[in-house]
């Protein structure tokens, strides 16, 4: 029984982070569908959930001017979750003194009632063809609209992702770790568009066709899975894009890191809970790679707990040096952790 669950947890874990992208490479190869983009000018209106983003609104503002899209198709819409800071007293400001295009609008909420609930009131008031989302913290590629919309000139798209892209700061100790995963991840996703489509998208950067919207609920963890989902389970493809490019800094500490990572769990066993056509193929076309990609990294963990504690009862051969393998893994694991927070103590 304990070489049984050793293998099971062993395979498991290989699976998830091999075996499926495997899969994928072999899928690719055999069945790509392309995306049939067209040079195409429809009304956009980007939504902006924002809230205590003073100290950045300005410069995310002066940034979205930068953007080659026709103006007069573009409509900037600031959706204020009851900020308690000055973001709306300087969104304010700019809209006074600034005369140009695309126009920019201030929505505001008198109680914070969370980015889910912002994005429903913001998408209530666009009167754009495609609603585009992005985050008041990242800045945008200048053509980023225009490589995003060009995706929906394909009747079959209801969904276009954008490329999150982070850049490293200097001495910063999350930075190889996480950029490695990073670009592991958008791999997966690139494949999975080309196949037919991403499981989700980039929350940074991402378009959707108005019409397909559908409110949230107002506790959405992961609003950038949920709604490419939905548009998913009505037929259409949600496609990733990457020349449409969202820049962000990586977190300076892996513990900044870490809560991300737990919030982005946290997220989909909600979905889990809450969205029953996840779980059905009849409903869900992206079935098995939503299970594949999403399912399998919520039960990796708990595979590789077993993992390692059935290992301590099988110390022959084979065995044995995988046991040692794994307690150098994780000491290390464990010694990196300790050391960069004490680095980062010090340099505080």
């Amino acid at each position: 029984m304990l070489k049984f669950i050793f293998w099971l947890s062993f395979l498991t874990v290989f699976y998830t982070f091999f075996g499926y992208p495997m899969v994928l490479s072999a899928w690719r190869a055999l069945r790509a569908k392309t995306i049939r983009k067209g040079r195409i000018f429809p009304s956009v209106s980007m939504v902006i959930a924002v809230y205590n983003e003073e100290k950045v609104i300005e410069r995310k503002l002066a940034d979205l001017l930068r953007l080659e899209y026709p103006p007069s198709l573009l409509e900037i819409i600031l959706s204020s979750d009851g900020s308690t800071d000055r973001t709306e007293e300087r969104i304010a400001r700019w809209m006074e003194k600034s005369s140009g295009a695309p126009p920019v609008r201030l929505l505001k909420s008198s109680a914070h009632a969370g980015k889910a609930a912002a994005l429903n009131r913001g998408v209530e008031h666009a009167r754009g063809e495609i609603v585009l989302f992005s985050d008041a913290r990242q800045l945008l590629d200048s053509i980023s609209v225009l490589k995003l919309v060009s995706n929906f000139a394909d009747p079959e798209v209801g969904a276009a992702s954008g490329e999150l892209i982070l850049l490293e700061r200097k001495n910063g100790e999350a930075a190889v770790g996480i950029g490695l995963y990073w670009r592991y991840e958008k791999w997966l996703r690139k494949m999975e568009s080309e196949i037919d489509s991403t499981l989700g998208a980039t929350g940074a950067l991402y378009a959707i066709r108005k019409g397909l919207y559908e409110p949230i609920p107002a506790d959405t963890i992961l609003d950038d899975v949920l709604i490419p989902m939905r548009i998913v389970f009505k037929g259409y493809r949600a496609v990733f894009e990457p020349e449409a490019r969202a820049y962000d800094l990586l977190s300076s500490r892996t513990r900044n890191e870490f809560v991300r990572k737990v919030r982005t769990l946290a997220g989909n066993y909600q979905l889990l809970w809450e969205v029953g056509a996840l779980w059905s193929p009849k409903k869900n076309r992206l079935f098995f790679q939503y299970f594949s990609h999403k399912v399998a990294r919520l039960i990796a963990p708990f595979m590789l707990v077993l993992l390692f504690f059935c290992n301590f009862f099988l110390l022959q051969g084979f065995y044995l040096v995988f046991l040692i393998l794994q307690i150098i893994w994780y000491g290390l694991a464990l010694w990196g952790g300790m050391s960069h927070e004490k680095a980062h103590a010090k340099a505080a």
